[in-house]
């Protein structure tokens, strides 16, 4: 039996990559799929170009929000229209392979795991191959995603019917890093499919593109949803920031 796997993808200004993204889903071996796309506010023609899919085919579902209200809060109102028992996550301007749901539905049948993702390649914003993958522990613990984000967002798939709709508050920076964090603190470790099932995209004004950035919403996640103090926050984000650059490094392959 194929159960239903329910896509997030918050929309917001996306009309330059969103037919690639949708069509990557269309054309999933994998067919019992709903893609729950909550667009921000767009004011080009994101809105638009979805349409024109939802109209061909009913599993495209369309939500719009009346006002920009953030990435976050838009990928939480999709999450809560989801139905799906699995859920999967997959960004505006992010592509799927045509295998990415039929194998990782089978990993997770095959290992027994309420929770999976995968290595990516690289793209960029005209989704040229940047020629550059990126890997992960193979049995991927608690303690190491605790000093550095191994899951790409991309590429994520957990059982809702294991852990419930997991919510994080769509103020919060790093949601993604949170979320599987939550999940590993329950399961302890798990395993990617070891193989690239999605391409990521780099784009210029993207906040991963930001180091500063990213390490201010990085010491975010030990300070305010950890809860450590400034000290330990500060010796904690030194660690990641060795961890990323040391040891993350060997997992990010030529290809």
């Amino acid at each position: 039996m194929n159960e239903l796997v329910s896509i997030i993808t918050p929309t917001f200004n996306a009309e330059k990559y969103i037919r690639a993204t949708l069509q990557s889903v269309l054309d999933q071996s994998y067919h019992n799929w709903e893609m729950i796309l909550v667009d921000d506010a767009s004011t080009d023609d994101t809105v638009k170009i979805i349409k024109a899919f939802a109209e061909k085919d009913n599993r495209f579902k369309l939500f719009k929000l009346d006002k920009n209200s953030g990435n976050g809060f838009a990928r939480n109102v999709a999450l809560e229209k989801a139905t799906g028992k699995y859920i999967a996550y997959l960004d505006a301007d992010d592509l799927w392979i045509p295998t990415k749901l039929e194998k990782q539905i089978q990993f997770l049948k095959a290992n027994n795991l309420p929770f999976t993702f995968s290595f990516y390649d690289c793209i960029d914003e005209d989704g040229n191959s940047l020629n550059r993958r990126v890997e992960a522990p193979l049995n991927l613990t608690y303690n190491q995603l605790f000093f550095c984000n191994y899951v790409g967002n991309l590429t994520a798939i957990y059982d809702a019917e294991y852990f419930g709709k997991i919510i994080i508050e769509a103020t919060e920076k790093r949601q993604d890093w949170r979320l599987w964090l939550t999940i590993l603190k329950q399961i302890k470790v798990t395993k990617p499919v070891p193989e690239p099932l999605a391409f990521y995209r780099i784009r210029k004004d993207s906040i991963s593109s930001s180091k500063f950035k990213l390490i201010k919403h990085n010491f975010g996640v030990y300070r305010d949803f950890h809860g450590f103090n400034l000290v330990s926050s500060i010796f904690l984000m030194t660690r990641f920031l060795f961890t990323q650059l040391i040891i993350k490094s060997k997992y990010i392959k030529k290809v």
